[in-house]
């Protein structure tokens, strides 16, 4: 007994030491104009995701555990999706996503993938890497998403899934795109990596298509430091996804388990010998994408916050887009009517009635000390990487060469003030006026 008051004692201690130093090393600072660096995006932290972290590494479990299974839980209740599978990266739950869909279905190499031409690396790679073919469709110039009315004419016979980002958190056309997937008989994934807590419908996106993806990067709605999950509501699909996490084992058992099945040594699969250990019976070529026990701590607390962070992030966003509305050499951006998004950032183009170019504009802002970003790749076939693999002509893609030429977008994220965003617009305004 007095052992375990001890151990409780010091770990109160350790953790009321942790809640000051958070007070102390990362408590709010005033912003200063030009001086402090105004971020495109970035984590909100408090002492409770502290405390949290700190707490699940004095267990020392290191690997998946309780903390993640609470996570995937509070995850998908949140969304209201069945099945939620916690993994160490964003990228990695793409790849997980579509590398299932592939098994689960039956598509055979060269199969077609729709996928918009305004593309993420890591959404367009695992449809590559799971040797299938990505076929474009061009972006609607003012919502970013691929245009709807175009995927129709690239289906074919060969068209087995389609792909989408909900770009900046902006939610695809959901309805015309999910009818398309009935009737052609496609599989539909959604990349809501950007998009946490948007809703289409009045449901929220991730439940549409046969999976959701999410990343948990510092960048995004809520940060485990990396991380990432996998969604979906067919527990087939839900079987070969955590197969395909756990290096393709044909064992199910959670890390420290053993004997789940109840018939450890009574199975015989393949080639194998009959009682050959289920533990180590591998039925698909999979990975090992698990994170760990003290990323789904801080998950766990950030969910707690989540809605909150949603509510900033549209403030900020409303905020910019009255602040710009009479700025007439940007187009702004637009959303559908059947939508609420859960904005990641705050995209604008420059038109054809502005005397400059967006690098001047963008060294700028870096000069005031605001950041910026493009939006991703823009065309991703102009980029390096893929211009050699013969994928499609660029050219073929006007709206998305634009945005490649002439989008960037800007903050949004809950860790910037109103006084913080005034600036930005203040700057902008500066730089307007000295470039007419």
């Amino acid at each position: 007994m007095n052992s375990n008051n001890n151990k409780d004692n010091l770990r109160s201690e350790i953790l009321k030491s942790a809640s000051m130093y958070f007070d102390q090393e990362f408590g709010a600072k005033p912003f200063v104009p030009g001086i402090t660096h105004i971020p495109v995006s970035g984590k909100v932290l408090d002492k409770d995701d502290l405390i949290n972290l700190i707490s699940s590494s004095l267990e020392m479990w290191l690997t998946a555990g309780d903390y993640t299974d609470n996570f995937e839980k509070k995850i998908s209740k949140y969304l209201n999706i069945r099945h939620c599978l916690f993994v160490n990266s964003g990228s990695s739950a793409n790849l997980l996503a579509i590398s299932s869909l592939k098994i689960l279905y039956d598509i055979k190499d060269g199969a077609e993938v729709i996928t918009s031409a305004v593309n993420f690396p890591t959404t367009l790679n695992p449809i590559l890497q799971n040797n299938l073919k990505p076929i474009f469709v061009d972006v609607d110039p003012h919502t970013y998403n691929i245009d709807a009315d175009q995927i129709e004419e690239k289906i074919t016979k060969k068209t087995r899934g389609i792909v989408l980002a909900h770009t900046l958190g902006n939610p695809i056309e959901l309805e015309k795109i999910k009818n398309l997937c009935e009737k052609y008989n496609l599989f539909l994934m959604e990349d809501m990596c950007d998009a946490l807590g948007g809703k289409y419908q009045d449901k929220f996106i991730g439940s549409f298509g046969d999976v959701a993806t999410l990343s948990f990067y510092p960048a995004h709605h809520i940060t485990t430091g990396e991380g990432g999950a996998v969604l979906t509501n067919n527990p087939k699909l839900k079987k070969i996804m955590l197969s395909m996490r756990d290096w393709g084992r044909d064992c199910y058992c959670k890390p420290g388990e053993d004997d789940t099945c109840k018939k450890r040594f009574d199975w015989q699969l393949g080639g194998l010998p009959l009682g050959y250990d289920h533990k180590y019976i591998y039925s698909h070529i999979g990975y090992n994408l698990k994170a760990s026990d003290m990323q789904a701590a801080v998950g766990l607390s950030q969910m707690d916050k989540l809605n909150d962070f949603v509510i900033k992030r549209k403030q900020n966003f409303n905020f910019l887009y009255e602040s710009f509305s009479d700025i007439e050499v940007f187009d702004l951006p637009k959303w559908s009517e059947l939508s609420d998004p859960s904005w990641f950032g705050f995209p604008l183009t420059i038109n054809e009635k502005a005397t400059f170019n967006r690098r001047s504009l963008l060294k700028h802002y870096s000069e005031f000390n605001i950041g910026t970003r493009l939006l991703f790749a823009g065309n991703i076939l102009l980029q390096p990487a893929y211009s050699n693999l013969n994928l499609d002509d660029p050219m073929n893609y006007p709206n998305a060469t634009r945005v490649a030429n002439d989008a960037f977008w800007l903050g949004v994220y809950p860790g910037l003030s109103e006084e913080m965003l005034t600036y930005v617009v203040e700057s902008t305004k500066i730089f307007i006026s000295e470039n007419s």
